[in-house]
């Protein structure tokens, strides 16, 4: 990649920000490599102020330097394995608000996107009610047979796109320099980052994909008392515009507003931290991104959960994990933990589940000697990430983001509820999936599936005893004729024999592990 005209003023602006916010003031010159040290001792020359806080001066730049770069923060703090978790902890305060667009541009975007006039669309269309740096979000009236209802019409800001694409050109080129000549560049895998967060903008200006993840999310949550997700309007959605159901709630941003409503600000903070916990080990499926500007509380009491640009998926093992690790840690069971790592293949099997289980203790037993408002859930997550990186186990992207995810609903809950109970407030939701997935029930549901293959396999006898009697008379015609030693007569009966060898095979071992599951 070569550095073009326009590439290196847009670097460079971004440099001087950078170095002029004092984002550089926190590096030794003696520990980067050679060749940057006279670089990073020039850019500290610009340094308004010396030895802040390298967190709340990176903000500070990103926030000046574009749209583009406040991505580029919100995405950092979710990936403490490579900023650090201080840097990461403080990139949450980045706040994406741009100046709105103007009414009429929305209008004509609409227009262009449902190809239907805006008064055929809705009965009426209001002023941006809040702007950000990918979109800005309107207030309208929509007819449902028959009948108004309001509702939130998100439009795509307007070149975006062409300007995400441009800087994210940027960031590939400084990304391949980095791993070029830094072997610290190729640890923290820089192009990877930028390959994930070109993926997440792509996923974020579509907003057909937003409201198929807002679908989704509201039909995992349909059957929650405490959770509401606002639905889709397919008929009113494209790719530049969503059309959701309007919340009338207090944001959680306003305390004063929720408690004023009556709302008991001690329930929401358990709900909210439930509610995350529930979501990623029962459905695999959570919100991302759960600062108090993406949560209301309605009328009736229940979290509303907006925004689905940014949303994090567990498969089953990965839930499984999460769960057992949990619970590990509230039951003072290391052991379990350390073979839970050990199981799903995230430690080298070359290390001793003892000195890992040991690791682990030294982690969870001052969890266990504190204040129960004092203990936090996602530091211990954090800790046990940072133990697990000397046992080689390697970083898992997924559990990351549910990491930083639990700090942000943590503290959430938190502002709710300073003296919140952590233990207690997980220990429900953690036991329920355990006693379901892995309990007696779990064990049952298992036996059942076995049964029904045991069950397919019977079906398929017949047909293999009449398989092994057509070769018999084979063979007794053989005996009787002359045995025919062509190849295809050969693949053919060797073929019959090992369909027949496989069946037997599988269902002797279906009976072995049933039978192992049942008096075991």
């Amino acid at each position: 990649m070569f550095l073009q005209t326009g590439n290196f003023f847009r670097l460079a602006r971004a440099g001087y920000i950078l170095a002029r916010e004092g984002v550089f003031t926190s590096l030794d010159p003696n520990l980067v490599p050679p060749a940057a040290a006279p670089l990073v001792r020039f850019a500290n020359l610009f340094a308004r102020g010396k030895g802040e806080n390298a967190g709340e001066a990176l903000v500070r730049a990103l926030s000046q330097i574009g749209p583009s770069y406040v991505k580029l923060g919100q995405f950092l703090a979710t990936r403490p394995d490579v900023v650090g978790g201080e840097i990461a902890d403080a990139l949450t305060a980045l706040q994406d608000r741009m100046a709105p667009f103007g009414r009429d541009k929305a209008v004509a975007i609409v227009e262009k996107s449902l190809g239907k006039p805006i008064g055929e669309v809705f009965v009426s269309f209001g002023e941006p009610v809040a702007a950000a740096s990918v979109a800005q979000v309107h207030r309208a009236t929509a007819l449902y047979d028959g009948k108004p209802r309001q509702v939130a019409v998100k439009v795509l800001r307007p070149g975006v796109e062409g300007q995400f694409a441009r800087d994210l050109r940027d960031m590939y080129l400084v990304a391949h320099i980095a791993e070029r000549w830094s072997a610290e560049g190729r640890r923290l895998r820089m192009i990877e980052v930028v390959d994930t967060l070109a993926r997440t903008v792509k996923l974020e200006t579509d907003f057909r994909l937003e409201a198929a993840a807002a679908s989704e999310f509201a039909e995992n949550v349909a059957k929650d008392p405490d959770i509401h997700v606002p639905q889709v309007d397919w008929d009113r959605t494209a790719r530049e515009v969503l059309t959701l159901e309007w919340i009338d709630g207090a944001p959680l941003s306003d305390l004063e507003r929720v408690a004023a409503e009556g709302h008991d600000l001690k329930k929401l903070g358990a709900h909210v931290l439930q509610s995350f916990l529930r979501h990623a080990m029962r459905d695999g499926f959570f919100h991302a991104d759960m600062h108090q500007g993406n949560l209301f509380v309605d009328r009736q009491g229940r979290l509303v959960a907006i925004d689905f640009g940014i949303m994090g998926r567990l498969g089953e093992k990965e839930r499984r994990f999460l769960a057992e690790i949990l619970y590990g840690f509230i039951t003072r069971d290391y052991r379990r933990v350390a073979e839970v790592h050990f199981e799903a293949g995230y430690v080298p099997a070359k290390h001793s589940i003892e000195e890992f289980s040991q690791a682990l203790r030294a982690i969870g037993e001052p969890l266990h000697t504190i204040n129960a408002s004092d203990i936090s859930m996602a530091r211990l997550l954090t800790l046990l990430f940072e133990v697990t990186a000397l046992f080689d186990m390697r970083t898992r992207t997924e559990l990351v983001l549910l990491q930083k995810t639990m700090v942000v609903a943590e503290g959430v809950a938190r502002t709710l509820d300073p003296r919140l109970d952590i233990w207690k407030t997980c220990d429900p939701v953690v036991r329920t999936w355990i006693e379901e997935n892995l309990g007696p029930k779990a064990k049952i549901e298992d036996a059942g599936k076995s049964i029904a293959e045991l069950a397919r396999l019977a079906t398929h006898l017949p047909k293999t005893l009449a398989e092994a009697e057509i070769a018999i008379g084979n063979v007794s015609r053989m005996a009787e004729g002359g045995v025919d030693l062509s190849p295809a007569s050969l693949d053919a009966l060797a073929d019959t024999r090992r369909r027949s060898d496989t069946r037997l095979l599988l269902g002797l071992t279906a009976l072995t592990l049933f039978a192992a599951w049942l008096f075991g």
